[in-house]
């Protein structure tokens, strides 16, 4: 094959096909199942993480930003859908990438998972680490102020490491360690993780649905008359925030619509289990989209509350949630919040450090990474060294990094995952249209060129040069690996997949 036959050689869909009826992991998922991993992934971090600062940035209009981001996310998930049910393996985005447009953009599409899965790791990790500290300031105890939250602080030319000032920095050892001990327990295998996901979702639903209840009791109408003050922002490219400190704030509906789709992040993980479900062609698609409109519904109702309960400029960018609810003046309320904050971050950065395993297992099964990526220790049956290589980069992330830009490395990297997705949807519709579809996106072409439009409109408009600058730096330090490894390795044509860990397989 010539260079370019081998850089946009696709597998073949009907041997995926195949490939997803053989049971090499076991399958015991159902819709249900599906659309509580969704969520799991989805609501916790992202909601308790966000909300505050963009309601700082947005004023009650925020409610638009978040509407604006679940819109964008519509449009992948029918995409997900489609391709999820069509081709129902692991590998979510990647393997729906190397099935239609070639090795190249799958790797593209890999490279940025790990943005989606691994790296958002990082910034929940940090709410958990916040939340976590304010229950030890309830009791009298803190951390110094160096060991609080992650803040770099770099002099100069910040690509360059003699430019940081390590001794005045500050550090977030809380959510570095948290990461270690949450990669350590999936080294070690978890049986029974689907039961404890359930139990962490109830948790912090009930957690949201008990805000919305107590704070519709402080809700003032007046609070939402100044519905826009800020407006849709710096409308030209790259004009969202300028993320080098920790103290930059986005401004406008587009940029904080950027922002705040970091809490939609997660409902797509639920493909990455679709050779583990009982009828994918069914459960993958009800999972998407249920998920997404549940998360959608609640984090809608949150924002409404929140803005009407308390004026948006009063509005904290820490626990904005327990603070609405002070007036109230019951002290439970604020630890069922604080309870569901720590469940929800708990749950989501355990699926997020997960649904990481699960990319970088399909890739070394497809040749893409070099095989011990996959390896499987004997003892505990997992992927222990891959794991825990995995844990300690993000916990680096995590002790270092401040969380605005941490949310915004997750964010681009999903954005064009999602750009990618429904790119496909269109092309197999155009190469392959007599391929076996249990659920079609409706009105194609519109909907997936819009799923493009908005995902692009998004990065570019929402998200910052500086944000740019680090994926791409990013991503030709990916590419180099992939063209003296992948490229060579990898044969689309006999993708053979490798027994699957114990340990993967039952969380």
């Amino acid at each position: 094959m010539s260079f370019f036959s081998t850089l946009f050689a696709t597998t073949n869909v009907d041997k995926l096909r195949e490939l997803g009826k053989r049971k090499i992991l076991r399958r015991a998922l159902t819709a249900k199942d599906l659309v509580a991993i969704g969520l799991g992934t989805m609501i916790g971090g992202g909601i308790f993480t966000t909300i505050g600062t963009g309601v700082k940035g947005a004023g009650p209009a925020v409610i638009i930003s978040y509407l604006l981001a679940g819109l964008t996310s519509f449009f992948a998930a029918l995409c997900y859908a489609e391709l999820g049910a069509m081709v129902p393996v692991a590998g979510s985005a990647y393997t729906y990438a190397y099935a239609t447009m070639g090795k190249l953009f799958a790797w593209i599409i890999g490279f940025a998972l790990i943005f989606e899965y691994g790296i958002s790791a990082a910034p929940v990790a940090q709410q958990f680490s916040a939340a976590i500290q304010d229950v030890f300031k309830g009791v009298g105890w803190a951390l110094p102020a160096w060991a609080q939250e992650s803040n770099l602080i770099v002099h100069g030319a910040w690509w360059l490491p003699s430019s940081w000032d390590l001794l005045h920095s500050q550090y977030d050892f809380v959510a570095a360690f948290f990461v270690i001990g949450l990669s350590a327990l999936l080294s070690i295998g978890i049986r029974e993780t689907a039961t404890v996901n359930n139990t962490f979702v109830v948790l912090k639903i009930s957690a949201l649905f008990v805000f919305i209840v107590a704070g519709l009791f402080l809700f003032h109408g007046a609070n939402l008359h100044n519905f826009n003050p800020v407006g849709w922002g710096s409308l030209h490219p790259f004009g969202g925030m300028a993320d080098y400190s920790s103290s930059a704030q986005p401004y406008g509906i587009v940029a904080i619509g950027a922002y705040v789709f970091f809490s939609y992040i997660g409902f797509d993980t639920a493909t990455t289990t679709a050779e583990e479900c009982k009828n994918p062609q069914f459960d993958v698609p009800v999972g998407v989209i249920g998920a997404l409109a549940i998360g959608t519904l609640i984090y809608c109702a949150t924002a409404i509350v929140l803005v009407g309960a308390v004026p948006w400029s009063q509005v904290p960018i820490k626990n904005p949630l327990v603070y609405a609810l002070a007036p109230l003046h019951m002290p439970w309320l604020s630890w069922v919040i604080t309870i569901g904050v720590l469940a929800g971050t708990t749950s989501v950065a355990l699926a997020s450090l997960l649904g990481q395993s699960r990319i970088f297992y399909v890739m070394a099964r497809d040749g893409m990474l070099p095989p011990v990526v996959a390896a499987v220790n004997p003892r505990f049956k997992t992927p222990l060294v891959t794991t825990m290589i995995t844990g300690v980069a993000v916990a680096v992330l995590a002790l270092i990094v401040p969380l605005n830009n941490l949310l915004n490395l997750v964010n681009i990297g999903t954005l064009i995952a999602f750009t990618v997705v429904c790119a496909g949807v269109l092309y197999l519709r155009h190469r392959k249209p007599d391929l076996p579809r249990s659920f079609r996106v409706p009105f194609v072409p519109l909907f997936p060129i819009l799923g493009i439009v908005c995902s692009l409109f998004l990065a570019v408009f929402g998200l910052s040069r500086a944000t740019w600058t680090w994926f791409v730096i990013a991503l030709v330090c990916g590419l180099i690996f992939f063209f003296c490894y992948g490229f060579r390795k990898s044969n689309p044509d006999n993708v053979v997949p490798v027994e699957e860990p114990e340990g993967i397989s039952e969380i």
